[in-house]
């Protein structure tokens, strides 16, 4: 690397790690103040709540990122600006684009950093839920009258999951046949267990009705009953185990294909599962947007700085928060939802680095 290499990427990562570091102490500062009476109604001890704040920190770095590579895009090159670093370096003949280059090379390597983090943070997520859960919230591993769609055209009929159990009440699967060879046929069990040796479910002392044709039944009582397609999880079944930042890409998927087979339309989640990969990119398009903006304000300070960054950090956000609404609402698919705010980003970016005089 030259120099001058160095001496921006140096610039750079000194920000980019302060920023990093000190949001996230920010973000728990805001969030502690805003749940302190939850944890106090909760009986939720200080040992509970450190460890919680403690697990949620990768996911809370992770939110930085995104801030802390424009404060440290625009830090660095208003800085340069103002003290006609800029200047002197086209003087010598480097570019502006080659002057940023380096920085852009960092804001893909955190980019790709942010992505590798995408199993690790899930999983600090699901231990900080776990650190302030209580007995009472038991009661949400419940749910009451539900129909999942399995393979092979069945029906599940439940009244009553207990996915903390283990356990359901009153199940009916059903499956429509075309004849002897595939018949139809409707199951009744007034309870079931989760074998979790096998991972299967488990019917108990109920009834099997054959219908090869419709005026001729087969009623069949067993003791025990399961069926080898039938292996969803109680939480599958459940379908809001987890929330979709308590789940990695391959189980926030399952969890979908849960979802449809129940009957619903996970559009939402679908949004949510491609932001898994859009958002860690964000950290490279915003350092592409930042440079040239900074440099386009050759007046001002900090304190300048500080609001270009915070008021495109509002725009960030709020474009996020309208993807998902289209993606939800099926305006758009949900990966062109979830891509949304890079894409209008990644073009405003391009055309500022045009108007920058090089």
């Amino acid at each position: 690397m030259r120099i001058l290499d160095r001496y921006v990427v140096r610039q750079f990562l000194k920000i980019f790690l302060i920023c990093v570091l000190g949001v996230p102490f920010l973000f728990q500062v805001i969030d502690l103040t805003d749940r302190l009476d939850n944890f106090l109604a909760d009986g939720v001890g200080q040992a509970q709540v450190a460890a919680f704040y403690f697990y949620q920190l990768p996911y809370q770095m992770i939110l930085a990122f995104p801030i802390a590579c424009l404060l440290a895009a625009v830090f660095t090159v208003s800085r340069m600006t103002r003290h006609f670093e800029v200047t002197a370096t086209k003087a010598g003949g480097v570019s502006f684009y080659r002057l940023v280059a380096p920085m852009l090379l960092v804001g893909m390597a955190i980019s790709l950093v942010a992505l590798s983090f995408s199993d690790i943070v899930p999983r600090a997520n699901r231990r900080a839920a776990e650190a302030i859960d209580n007995d009472e919230e038991r009661a949400f591993d419940i749910r009451l009258n539900f129909v999942f769609r399995g393979d092979g055209g069945r029906y599940y009929f439940v009244r009553r999951l207990d996915a903390a159990a283990g356990t359901m009440k009153y199940i009916k699967i059903d499956r429509e046949g075309t004849g002897y060879d595939y018949p139809s046929y409707s199951i009744t069990a007034p309870d079931a267990r989760w074998d979790s040796t096998e991972a299967r479910w488990v019917l108990e002392n109920g009834h099997q009705r054959y219908t090869p044709e419709r005026d001729r039944v087969i009623d069949v009582a067993f003791a025990e009953l399961w069926q080898a397609p039938f292996r969803e999880s109680p939480y599958d079944l459940l379908a809001k185990a987890k929330a979709p930042e308590e789940m990695d890409y391959a189980e926030l998927g399952r969890f979908i294909e849960a979802l449809e087979r129940s009957g619903e339309n996970p559009r939402k989640e679908r949004v949510q599962q491609a932001l898994k990969i859009a958002f860690p990119f964000t950290c490279f398009i915003i350092v592409l947007f930042g440079a040239p903006l900074a440099n386009s304000t050759r007046r001002g300070g900090a304190a300048l700085s500080i609001g270009l960054a915070l008021a495109t950090t509002i725009i960030f956000l709020t474009l996020i928060r309208v993807g998902e609404a289209l993606g939800a609402g099926g305006v758009l698919p949900p990966v062109a939802a979830a891509w949304f705010p890079n894409a209008i980003f990644f073009l405003a970016g391009l055309g500022l680095m045009a108007r920058v005089k090089t």
